[in-house]
């Protein structure tokens, strides 16, 4: 049985080629709320051939449709008009998105804001972006240097943030002037369903947008493996993301990959205090610590180390877990049933490598959370890099604490992961923040602070967190290629080789 605040608004099928229509194998799936496992809604499951056919109407659509060609003004329009119409249903999204995902409506409503911003900014880039004229020293001669639109892009999302993390892809995309295949999460389409009818509503061409929902492991191959692709951009774990680029790598269609990260958070003695406890705590278990960005590993100087961690084991204790429509809820559930037993084992996995389970480590004992696939926010203390709870990604409400006595050492454990998200630094010592901040690899660093972003400042990581950016002038030059034109107006004969 369906929710009934959102109706029929999922019973339409894939968006192909300016259509709404059924998947072939006629697949579907339950998308389930994780709060109590009631059924959300019914969705379609594309089939890989379902998937080449939306490549099919992408690739028409930019080697001969007319919106690669289309006038920068009437592309920063639509874009426009799609963030008024987000901005007309941010309650009925925010909802979609909390019921969905199990986060909170404050936070999904934090997110329908975030994804207005991009779709405005990029708006507003696209409009001022202009070709470079280059001097090459000849009066006759005219250098331009334009970009164009890259092509056709299969744009893949995560499930923790749906609606924002498409929202970086899809925006650039339309204001570079390409056209795309966009699949989301099988475990979270919702709100990207929602968000494809409103870019309908707003006036898309055909062919320019195109969506497939379904698993990975079904349509991944259909997506990736194909010359008709120009770009990839995929947010998502390590292991997917690996299959990608060696795929991708067959036809050289160029790739970018946001692959997580297991982000340090450094404390140092002077910044010992309730606003860094508090900032530490929000960093990693925000939405039940399903953040790429999160701040999983917190790295405190030895001598606050205790009485830090205990006020941070106080405050965890006190955070109040519910059904993310519950206006009293701080934080919602995990995703599903299947995400919270690889917390599980991952918990398990941290006792028995000897961390000292400081907190949590259970699901609630709450009656009125057994439904849902809740799990306690859990800290680990005495921690240390040979255990695989500080070097792997879990995704989810666990925080390990390492401890240091100088700051060489804090930015050696701070730089001491195969990924580089993100990271970030508290101390009251502004020179020592900037050598660390300067020293830390890692794609973003918050100084005295933690997860903000904003959508005119690059995302990404170093090292195994990926390559390429999303956001920021860089993002939108994912979705454009380079191109030098040179035109002699004054035409005369090589003279290179002899005419005799």
């Amino acid at each position: 049985m369906q929710d009934e605040s959102i109706g029929d608004l999922f019973d339409t099928g894939l968006f192909i080629d300016g259509t709404w229509v059924r998947s072939s194998s006629g697949d579907t799936r339950d998308c389930l709320n994780p709060a109590d496992g009631s059924v959300v809604a019914t969705v379609d499951e594309a089939a890989p051939d379902d998937a080449t056919r939306a490549i099919a109407a992408a690739r028409a659509a930019f080697d001969e449709g007319t919106w690669p060609r289309t006038p920068v003004a009437e592309r920063t329009a639509l874009l426009a008009t799609i963030a008024d119409l987000l901005e007309r249903d941010k309650e009925k999204l925010a909802r979609i998105e909390t019921l969905d995902t199990g986060k909170t409506l404050a936070e999904s409503r934090i997110d329908i804001d975030d994804v207005v911003s991009v779709c405005r900014y990029y708006a507003r880039l696209a409009a001022i972006e202009s070709d470079r004229l280059v001097d090459v020293g000849r009066p006759d001669v005219i250098s331009r240097v334009v970009h164009e639109p890259i092509g056709v892009c299969v744009l893949i999302a995560p499930w923790n943030y749906p609606l924002l993390q498409i929202s970086w892809k899809i925006a650039p995309a339309l204001a570079a002037g390409c056209t795309m295949v966009v699949k989301p999460s099988e475990v979270t389409p919702l709100s990207t369903i929602a968000f494809v009818k409103l870019i309908e509503e707003a006036g898309v061409p055909r062919g320019v947008v195109n969506l497939v929902q379904g698993s990975g492991a079904v349509l991944g191959s259909a997506l990736t493996d194909t010359p008709d692709v120009d770009f990839i951009s995929f947010t998502g774990g390590l292991v997917t993301g690996r299959i990608i680029l060696e795929t991708a790598a067959k036809h050289v269609t160029k790739v970018a990959v946001e692959l997580g990260g297991k982000n340090p958070h450094i404390v140092f003695a002077d910044a010992d205090g309730d606003d860094s406890v508090d900032q530490v705590l929000t960093g990693v278990f925000l939405h039940s610590g399903q953040v790429c960005s999160a701040g999983t590993r917190l790295i405190v100087e030895d001598s606050i180390a205790d009485r830090f961690v205990a006020a941070l084991a106080a405050r965890a204790e006190k955070i109040r877990m519910g059904d993310g429509l519950d206006p009293a809820s701080r934080t919602g559930p995990l995703v599903s049933m299947a995400h919270r037993e690889k917390i599980e084992r991952y918990v398990a996995l941290g006792v028995s490598e000897g961390a000292e389970l400081v907190t949590g480590g259970s699901r609630p004992s709450d009656p009125d959370l057994e439904r849902g696939s809740f799990y306690l926010p859990t800290i680990f203390d005495r921690c240390n890099r040979n255990m695989r709870i500080v070097r792997e990604e879990t995704f989810g409400p666990i925080l390990t604490v390492e401890r240091f006595t100088t700051e060489e050492e804090a930015l050696r454990l701070g730089n001491d992961t195969e990924y580089g998200l993100a990271a970030g630094v508290r101390t009251a010592d502004s020179a020592r923040g900037e050598r660390m901040v300067r020293g830390l690899r890692h794609g973003t660093v918050w100084l005295n602070d933690f997860g903000y972003y904003t959508a005119a400042a690059e995302w990404g990581g170093f090292k195994r967190s990926g390559n390429g950016r999303e956001l920021g002038p860089a993002g939108l030059s994912e979705y454009q290629e380079i191109k030098h034109i040179w035109h002699n107006t004054a035409p005369t004969a090589a003279g290179w080789f002899d005419n005799d």
